[in-house]
């Protein structure tokens, strides 16, 4: 198939743009937000709406603030180096997952203390929400012609013509070229959003030990993503950091599935209090 030629600003309102990019952030908080108000009526430990509010406020700015920073220092530092105001440029595109998740962990520690709670009982509650997020995240990714598929030697894929698309995306330049190409964005949308969704809601909907949600959550995430990294293309400036075929994504995820495992069996570990 052909790429389709999509126009990452949605809407123009004289001089501001409104891009498809941060429109699927704003729906990702808003559908956490209102998950979380579903989740909250189930449950038997009180939630009140003001909370809900603050929470999935400050995880938004977690994850908006930790995937930029994290994105800055973990692919692109030599650039802020040379351009500290590079961090600032948003617009020009460049989030990290796993920067996001540290600030959306660092936004959790001060709601929990803030309101009294520990941090498990906040992270275990909004985990199950986080994927569908995470998904759209990436619907915008592909939109905005965003990770590149690795050359596809079978009979899935886009043909991602650069000439076409130069003028809407110039990080196509020395990326792209005219071949079939696995469509890695929307891989990571189904398998790291709609079914890591699916797993960690169901596992959540019955009463698990503290930490077991969360840790389901970054197992999950850790082994989607190190499988879909298979299919997209490494970062050009970047490209494989070990054994010629590990990305840096892999790489990141990979504490993630031991802090996962760690969790999910504390109790049987001994570590129950690690959990809390």
């Amino acid at each position: 198939m052909q790429y389709p030629l999509i126009d990452p600003i949605l809407l123009s309102i004289g001089p501001l743009d409104i891009r498809w990019y941060g429109t699927m952030y704003v729906l990702g908080f808003s559908l956490v937000w209102l998950l979380a108000r579903y989740r909250a009526k189930q449950r038997t430990d009180q939630w009140t709406q003001a909370e809900l509010s603050d929470l999935v406020f400050y995880g938004a700015m977690g994850a908006v603030l930790g995937g930029r920073v994290g994105y800055v220092l973990f692919y692109n530092f030599p650039v802020f180096l040379q351009d500290p105001l590079y961090l600032f440029r948003v617009w020009e595109g460049g989030m990290a997952f796993h920067g996001g998740l540290l600030g959306v962990i660092s936004a959790f520690a001060y709601f929990a203390y803030k309101t009294q709670r520990t941090f498990f009982q906040v992270a275990d509650f909004l985990a199950p929400m986080c994927p569908l997020g995470l998904g759209l995240g990436r619907i915008g990714n592909f939109i905005n012609m965003e990770l590149p598929g690795r050359v596809s030697d079978g009979a899935i894929g886009f043909y991602y013509t650069c000439d076409a698309v130069r003028g809407l995306n110039p990080l196509c330049v020395g990326v792209w070229e005219d071949v079939l190409r696995h469509p890695s964005a929307l891989y990571q949308a189904t398998v790291e959003g709609l079914l890591l969704f699916l797993l960690v809601w169901w596992y959540s909907s019955k009463p698990r030990a503290v930490g077991q949600v969360s840790g389901v959550f970054l197992v999950g995430y850790g082994l989607g993503r190190s499988i879909t990294e298979l299919f997209r293309s490494p970062d050009s400036h970047i490209g494989f950091i070990l054994f010629d075929g590990v990305t840096m994504g892999q790489m990141l995820s990979l504490p993630m599935i031991i802090a996962g495992i760690v969790l999910i069996f504390a109790n049987q570990l001994g570590l129950r209090q690690l959990s809390r």
